[in-house]
């Protein structure tokens, strides 16, 4: 009996902000995974070790959570303006499926890097020392993303002492530009509040009816408040990841919110799109212990919030999710608005399972309607390892 050999494929295991990921480039690749399609996604879940029953991820790169089961490609854009094209996969633990709806702000962190060490980007672009200024065509969302990555001698400089919570270790700091993270009224992912408001009764069978800010910004998000659902907004994953019931209505909700957001055109197909739209809660600013054994003060922040990612309560929190609470944070009214005191504001610390974040939005309202020119935030990235992924043939 003869077997086929494995593939031996390059690629670079990557931490970005809270996320770990595997990157490729593109003309790595096998020919026929080079297109979107079976064959790619076959690939990306057999690295990454999926669909897996166990939930463990033993047999590929995958860690077995929804941040640290993700795949990159990367490629030289041939959009005016633009360095390098960027494509984010969530893959599925326990499932066939790898969602292509939306993007990775953690790991948005790490292209920029990537890119510039895999020869991605025209090396007259790269100074000696100082800031490489890297404009990231972002594909799955049809955004740009700038970031600053820090070069020292010609190299991406990965050590440093910039402190994120929720990452062991400080790195270096990566400044991200999310430019016009919000679809606007003629674009083509429809509004930024795809319901017109800024604030809704969202009405779920079965479970109640609930205040909620439904916002397409970053990556689309469902807001709710915390005392509602019986939380303080001050829980941690096991509080939420261990009640099975919790989790399932939270995903009942995350559905019709779905719905009510016109991104699926019926209920089941929640089921098939787990990575948007992200479901999360807020609450007022208050004292808690983080995740690390870290005491938050309520004079630290100005509020909290929790959010739940791929199913379960995230330790950290999304990127895409994090420019979401700038936004929303920015425009009065919203539920994210309020529970940070309310009124007009451009930047908002808040509390998440693992410490503080803070993040910045310009938002302008212009004829009723409110636009962000970009939302900004600090991420930090490093190579965790560089050379060959084998996948069996």
């Amino acid at each position: 009996m003869s077997h086929a050999p494995q593939i031996r494929i390059p690629a670079t295991y990557m931490r970005g902000g809270t996320s770990k990921g595997v990157f490729f480039r593109l003309q790595d690749l096998p020919l026929a995974a080079r297109q979107p399609g079976a064959v790619r996604d076959a690939l990306l879940l057999r690295a990454i070790g999926s669909p897996d029953p166990y939930g463990k991820q033993i047999d590929g790169m995958g860690g077995a959570t929804s941040s640290t089961s993700k795949t990159v490609i990367v490629s030289r854009s041939e959009r005016p303006g633009h360095d390098v094209d960027y494509l984010f996969g969530q893959v599925a633990i326990d499932r066939p499926f790898v969602d292509w709806s939306g993007n990775c702000g953690n790991l948005s962190a790490a292209v920029g890097p990537f890119a510039i060490a895999s020869g991605l980007v025209d090396p007259a672009r790269i100074p000696l020392n100082g800031v490489a200024t890297i404009r990231i065509w972002q594909a799955n969302i049809g955004k740009t993303i700038v970031a600053h990555v820090p070069i020292t001698n010609g190299a991406v400089q990965e050590t440093g002492d910039f402190e994120l919570d929720g990452v062991t270790f400080p790195a270096a700091e990566i400044q991200l530009e999310f430019l016009d993270p919000a679809a606007d009224e003629d674009g083509d992912g429809g509004a930024m509040f795809p319901t017109g408001n800024v604030q809704d009764e969202l009405e779920v069978p079965g479970i109640g009816t609930f205040r909620a800010t439904l916002i397409n910004a970053g990556i689309p998000t469902i807001f709710l408040d915390a005392a509602a659902l019986g939380y303080t907004g001050a829980e941690l994953q096991e509080a939420i990841n261990g009640d099975a019931q919790a989790l399932a209505r939270f995903e009942t909700i995350r559905a019709h919110g779905a719905l009510r957001m016109g991104l699926i055109d019926r209920l089941e197909a929640a089921a098939t799109r787990q990575h948007t739209p992200k479901i999360a809660f807020v609450a007022p600013a208050a004292a808690y212990t983080s995740s690390s054994g870290k005491h938050i003060e309520a004079g630290d922040i100005d509020l909290l919030v929790r959010a739940l990612s791929m199913g379960k309560l995230h330790h950290a929190m999304m990127g895409t999710a994090a420019v979401a609470i700038g936004t929303a944070a920015a425009i009065p009214g919203t539920l994210v608005n309020q529970a940070a005191g309310g009124g007009p504001r451009q930047s908002v610390r808040f509390g998440h399972p693992s410490g503080t974040l803070r993040v910045g939005a310009e938002a302008h309202q212009q004829e009723g309607h409110w636009t962000v020119t970009k939302a900004i935030m600090s991420r930090s990235a490093r190579v965790l390892m560089d050379g060959r992924i084998h996948i069996p043939g």
